[in-house]
């Protein structure tokens, strides 16, 4: 009878892979590196993970639900949908200097076979993040909503690489208040012709 998952041992295990992979990329870490770093034996890695692409899919899904609690956070941080949307900014930019950046994207960009599982996990992660902007982008008087949202998942983009680059010493600092800027601009009223004034018409 086959051994049953050991929830501590996979844990345990993801810990490990998850620390290697962030800090190597994917494909520079093979089984018997997550093996020798967690101290464990090659039989309870393939028990819990039968292959290293499964091992990839588990560290990703675990990557999107982080991004879950750090997006329900910033949510919990602001009152209106406008100051939330600077926290999600906020969010990013406090964890990401000195890290490579985000995990999801670092693992798309090592996997573009659009049929590859790790593809894919993280491509519908990004599709979702993009909508939960959106979405939030629509509970604002911005004009057009979408357009906000895609905004601010660029400057989430750029804090990403930013951080990754530049560390400590990047732009990430100044993303909040960018952040803000694009908010306030697309949520402003439009100036109707008849304020202009004559000179600059």
């Amino acid at each position: 009878m086959p051994r049953k998952r050991t929830p501590d041992a996979h844990d345990r295990i993801l810990d490990a892979a998850g620390g290697l992979f962030d800090r190597y990329g994917v494909h520079a870490v093979g089984m018997q590196q997550i093996i020798d770093d967690l101290g464990c034996g090659k039989q309870l890695l393939y028990r819990e993970f039968a292959s290293k692409d499964k091992l990839v899919v588990a560290y990703l899904e675990r990557c999107t639900q982080d991004w879950d609690r750090t997006f329900a956070r910033a949510l919990a941080a602001a009152a209106t949908p406008e100051e939330q949307l600077v926290e999600v900014v906020r969010a990013v930019q406090t964890m990401v200097p000195g890290t490579r950046g985000c995990s999801l994207r670092n693992t798309h960009a090592e996997f573009p076979d659009p049929e590859h599982p790790a593809h894919q996990v993280s491509l519908e992660h990004f599709k979702a993040v993009r909508e939960q902007l959106r979405e939030l982008a629509r509970r604002t008087s911005a004009a057009d909503p979408d357009r906000l949202g895609d905004r601010i998942m660029l400057i989430i983009d750029g804090v990403y690489a930013s951080g990754a680059t530049l560390g400590a010493t990047g732009t990430a600092e100044e993303a909040v208040a960018l952040a803000r800027d694009v908010i306030r601009i697309e949520t402003s009223p439009p100036v109707a012709e008849s304020e202009i004034p004559a000179d600059v018409q």
